[in-house]
């Protein structure tokens, strides 16, 4: 069969099946290119096709009177009308397919007495076995799936039957133990260490997810795609006499670096370090999962499981049970808008949560405006209204749901989820591997991977700079010191235009400013820049800072920090510090167990502040000035007279003088006492009150496994509450809603103020 190819003039668009120019719209060009992807990828010929396919529909309430595309077994059956093979129907590329706005495809596929239904836009696809004994109008009659057939193999019942088995509904058990099997063959074929298997097997995924975004979904990656392409670039190379070409897998491995290039995943020489025969293995037991539209939550978790699995002896300190990382961000309660960052991100945990709460907020309000909307187009009187009336109004809805869909991609410039996943989620790691899994991670949990970078999380990089962020939540590395001699060096400076005039043009002038934390201080010690560098080289302590320095003015943040902190008598200027700056709105102890795990040897608590606001600021500083002044009145004279005895000195020319820097020592020694006299009085004076919470369990043991008695929960419902009566903080959310305009069209309302904008949806 000869390929077909995608033919557009004049703003037409020539249909294949029907032989004819039709005009252009974005759904007909979705459908038009699928066409070809059905001949060229899937072997179909086009006389078994019918477009626009009109049945005796009947039935109240459908929502479309013609089927987009439908396939035949043969021509024959296509000639009298017998049993469809598939249905497939095509959205515009702005149209987020979910299953339960799509019930016409569901309805064809019933009365054409189809095998498979196709959801198909220009992004995605989506693959549906139908059992017809469950129709109609039962969700449970489609069951998603990887593929559909081949032509070759429409008349093999026994691989109709194995593509029908090979759902989607696979659990995250399922898919852990399938990265494990990739896990063990490199382990078996390569004999690398489980750190660097690891690292393959990343690659390997990054080139996966890149082939099936690249196909829309219409394929994964498989056995047979792999050596068909081989084979292919096997023959170029023959034909244009290329001597000794690189093995394919790292030629589509380079593919894949390019494609991923500005995300900085990859080195620019990284190569693929395993043997063939290992690579194809993988792929072969990865073909049944296409990692570009499973559930996030399947594959998110079952990933991370991996990574526990892998990873918790060698690199354990890289990862916060998921006991801990729920009520952290449960307590900080991160909300659609805010922008929240972990600049010692790991495995990426503190990110995908937050990413996932904030998601679920979205989703819900996204939910409760569809039925709201719908209630309003059918009004109450949708029963009584005639059948033409209600095909009208029911046009009207799937248009409404598939706008309100679109604010739920995280592909679609402007949308919520957009919003979310490219403006809201950063993270640094200072170690290679890390970064990168942290970044396959959160692909695997349904993206806001671009904000997340390989660098160190003490200095500024893209989007991660001071008076940032919202919400910080992190489990800094603590316990070892930055040496004095660590310098801040040329190579710390970023040299690359592409990406500095991309940072310029999303960040402004404040990145600029940026930039000078390290472009004014080459050769300056890494502690110089801190001002608690002189107080202590903890790494701990420098994080705290750095993170405070992070927040905005009134922002928050999480942290698990070593008990010592708190309390340790040398670190008593570091409390003072953080005194003057934020506010302590929660000290949780938790056991020592819940680290032991991941090698920690000293108990940890858990840290929430609130950076003071601009308010908070000038009150502090007042009562400061006040307390100083009430502690100076005892030494008033004393000071005086010293002051007196100086100023003497000073005119006399005689300031440097033995007998004058005695006194200058003497005066200083006065304001150090006055200044350690105010303290007590700046606390009565700033006095609020610190929630203090002890949990003997905090649901995972010393071996790293779930311990039943979780207290985390409980203590988060306490604290929501105390949270809303004390009036903590207030969440500077924007008040989204949606109404329909006199046309129909769905218009996104963000404050009173705003006029609201439209959300155009074609087809």
């Amino acid at each position: 069969m000869d390929e077909l190819s995608l033919q557009r003039e004049n703003g037409k668009i020539y249909s294949h099946i029907r032989g004819k120019w039709l005009d252009e719209t974005p759904e007909e060009f979705v459908r038009q290119t699928f066409v070809v992807d059905l001949v060229n990828n899937f072997g179909y010929p086009l006389d078994v096709m019918a477009e626009e396919y009109s049945a005796d529909m009947e039935t109240r309430g459908v929502r479309s009177t013609r089927a987009d595309i439908v396939i035949y077994k043969s021509k024959e059956d296509k000639a009298r009308n017998y049993n469809a093979l598939i249905v497939i129907e095509c959205k515009a590329e702005t149209v987020k397919i979910r299953l339960e706005d799509f019930y016409q495809g569901a309805e064809y596929a019933a009365k054409l007495r189809a095998q498979f239904l196709v959801l198909h836009n220009s992004k995605e696809t989506h693959f549906y076995a139908v059992d017809m004994d469950k129709i109609p109008n039962k969700k449970d009659a489609f069951a998603q799936i990887v593929t559909i057939p081949l032509y070759e193999d429409i008349h093999n019942d026994k691989k109709i039957d194995l593509i029908k088995k090979q759902t989607k509904t696979f659990t995250r058990e399922d898919f852990t133990r399938m990265l494990r099997t990739c896990h063990n063959i490199i382990r078996n074929n390569d004999k690398l260490s489980p750190e660097a298997a690891f690292d393959e097997i990343s690659k390997i995924l990054f080139m996966k997810i890149n082939f099936e975004r690249d196909k829309k979904g219409t394929q994964v990656f498989t056995k047979q795609e792999y050596n068909r392409q081989k084979a292919i670039e096997e023959k170029y190379n023959e034909n244009h006499h290329i001597q000794n070409p690189p093995p394919f897998m790292q030629t589509l491995f380079n593919d894949t670096k390019q494609a991923f290039k500005d995300d900085q995943i990859f080195e620019e020489n990284e190569i693929i370090q395993i043997r063939e025969n290992s690579f194809v293995q993988i792929i072969e037991s990865l073909q049944f999962y296409n990692l570009s539209d499973t559930q996030d939550d399947i594959k998110g978790i079952a990933f991370e499981q991996f990574l526990g699995t892998t990873f918790r002896g060698q690199l354990g300190q890289f990862f916060t049970p998921r006991t801990i990382v729920n009520f952290m961000t449960e307590i900080l309660d991160p909300k659609e808008g805010e922008v929240i960052c972990d600049p010692t991100c790991g495995s990426g945990g503190f990110l995908i949560k937050a990413f996932e709460y904030v998601r679920e907020q979205i989703e819900e309000t996204i939910k409760a405006e569809k039925i709201r909307l719908r209630a309003e187009l059918e009004g109450p009187d949708f029963e009584s209204k005639s059948p033409e009336e209600q095909r009208t109004i029911i046009q009207k809805i799937d248009a409404m749901q598939a706008a309100l869909n679109s604010e739920l991609d995280t592909q679609k410039t402007g949308s919520r989820m957009y919003h979310l996943s490219h403006d809201c989620i950063y993270g640094t790691d200072a170690n290679p591997r890390m970064a990168r899994t942290s970044k396959m991670n959160m692909i695997m949990h349904g993206d806001g991977h671009s904000g997340v970078y390989h660098h160190d999380g003490l200095l500024n990089i893209g989007g991660i700079f001071e008076e940032r962020f919202d919400v910080i939540l992190t489990n800094p590395p603590f316990g070892s010191r930055i040496d004095k001699s660590q310098k801040i060096s040329e190579t710390d400076i970023l040299t690359d235009t592409t990406l500095l005039k991309k940072y310029r043009e999303k960040y402004g002038s404040p990145y600029d400013k940026a930039l000078k934390q390290i472009n004014n201080h080459i050769g300056n010690s890494l502690l110089s820049l801190f001002d608690t560098g002189g107080m202590s080289a903890l790494t701990e302590v420098l994080f705290m800072e750095r993170c405070l320095r992070l927040l905005k003015k009134g922002g928050r943040m999480g942290m698990v920090l070593p008990e010592g902190v708190l309390n340790t008598l040398t670190l008593q200027k570091v409390r003072e510090y953080f005194e003057g700056r934020a506010k302590i709105i929660l000290i949780c102890s938790i056991p020592q167990d819940v680290f032991i795990a991941a090698g920690a040897t000293v108990k940890p608590s858990l840290v929430f502040f609130k950076r003071f606001t601009a308010e908070e600021e000038q009150q502090y500083a007042e009562i400061k000035e006040k307390a100083y002044q009430e502690a100076r009145v005892p030494y008033q004279a004393e000071e005086d007279r010293l002051t007196a005895e100086y100023q003497a000195f000073a005119a006399a020319g005689k300031n440097r003088t033995k007998e004058a820097r005695a006194i200058l020592a003497q005066l200083n020694a006065v304001s150090d006492a006055i200044s350690e006299d105010a303290k007590p009085l700046v606390k009565a004076y700033f006095d609020y009150e610190i929630p203090i919470a002890r949990v003997e369990d905090a649901g995972i043991t010393s071996t790293g496994a779930a311990s039943p008695g979780n207290q985390l929960p409980q203590l988060q419902k306490e604290y929501a509450q105390y949270k809303t009566e004390h009036k903590l903080w207030e969440a500077n959310q924007p008040q989204i809603c949606y109404f329909l305009s006199e046309n129909g069209e769905v218009v996104r309302k963000m404050g009173e103020e705003s006029e609201g904008e439209v959300l155009h949806v074609d087809g």
